[in-house]
């Protein structure tokens, strides 16, 4: 994976946690145990320092950075979904910060808290713990139902099981040339989008 030395300050990755090789870690860097970094995300430690906590995750294509002197910390079982730009902002335990959202530079995420898809959360807002911010700029919708929540941790332990597993089994290879017979499928725990569990009731 590409791992940068930044004027001596080295990124250091628990051996309990799984960055995937296109990810970049460039300089102040502290990476915790049954964390998750996935595919093309960038956490660059050049200006202040990366945080991430036990059983937190950054997805697919995540910027992390700040702004000179400012750390991003993602707090335990914090949950980064793809896409997310995160600038100077903290990520408090068990926090989500939705696909393609930015969160900006002083911004704090209360625990617990969401951040829906695509929001801007602007520079300095604090997110209540226990509620869901949205739009551009983000603004209070509403506090969480508790099946939210408790979707949102659910979701959050199968990455730290993915950490897990790809820790064990993820290899580079070639690719076949065509589909073999009965050709089997990933093996996963069920999974129900938050969509269907509230239309569920």
């Amino acid at each position: 994976m590409p791992i940068y030395k930044f004027e001596n300050l080295v990124p250091v990755v628990d051996p309990l946690a799984y960055v995937h090789p296109s990810a970049d870690l460039i300089g102040d860097v502290i990476i915790g145990p049954h964390c998750y970094v996935g595919p093309g995300a960038s956490l660059r430690g050049d200006f202040g320092r990366i945080i991430m906590l036990a059983g937190s995750n950054i997805q697919d294509n995540c910027t992390t950075h700040s702004f000179p002197g400012q750390d991003v910390v993602v707090e335990e079982n914090g949950h980064i979904g793809h896409g997310a730009v995160l600038h100077g902002c903290v990520v408090r335990r068990n926090a989500l910060v939705g696909m393609n959202a930015v969160v900006m530079d002083g911004v704090e995420v209360g625990e617990a808290a969401f951040v829906a898809a695509m929001s801007f959360v602007r520079a300095g807002f604090k997110v209540p713990a226990r509620s869901l911010v949205a739009g551009v700029p983000a603004k209070l919708i509403r506090e969480l139902e508790e099946r939210e929540m408790t979707w949102k941790y659910n979701g959050t332990l199968q990455y730290q099981e993915l950490a897990r597993r790809c820790l064990a089994g993820l290899t580079p290879c070639a690719p076949l040339t065509e589909v073999e017979p009965e050709r089997h499928r990933v093996q996963q725990a069920a999974a129900t989008p938050l969509h269907q569990v509230k239309a569920g009731g």
